[in-house]
């Protein structure tokens, strides 16, 4: 069963940048992408540099597939599956992402 936890506003998102936010003890980057009405959640921690940096990085779409330029490398990383364009070994966690009553929702 999922459990939604409220982590902000929807307020809160800054269009087509990511925001990070501590859900039971887990760092989780949040994405909002108004253009295609895609809202996204991933593990922060960046496998590559060792760093809770993606909410830093950059998005935009490869092939159409909605993804994360990280801020330290530079590897591409599916905003829907989590999957390293670069490395088909590497795949960060994705989260349940919604908004309900003017709040951002994770599921875990």
């Amino acid at each position: 069963m999922t459990t939604w936890i409220d982590v902000c506003a929807v307020d809160d998102l800054v269009p087509d940048a990511g925001i990070c936010a501590l859900v039971d003890k887990q760092q989780i980057a949040i994405f909002s992408m108004p253009k295609i009405d895609g809202l996204f959640a991933i593990d922060n921690f960046d496998p590559f540099s060792g760093a809770n940096v993606l909410s830093r990085g950059m998005v935009g779409d490869l092939g159409g597939e909605p993804m994360l330029a990280s801020p330290m490398y530079k590897q591409h990383f599916s905003l829907k599956t989590g999957q390293c364009f670069e490395d088909e070994a590497v795949k960060v966690a994705v989260y349940a992402v919604q908004v309900c009553e003017e709040k951002v929702q994770i599921g875990l």
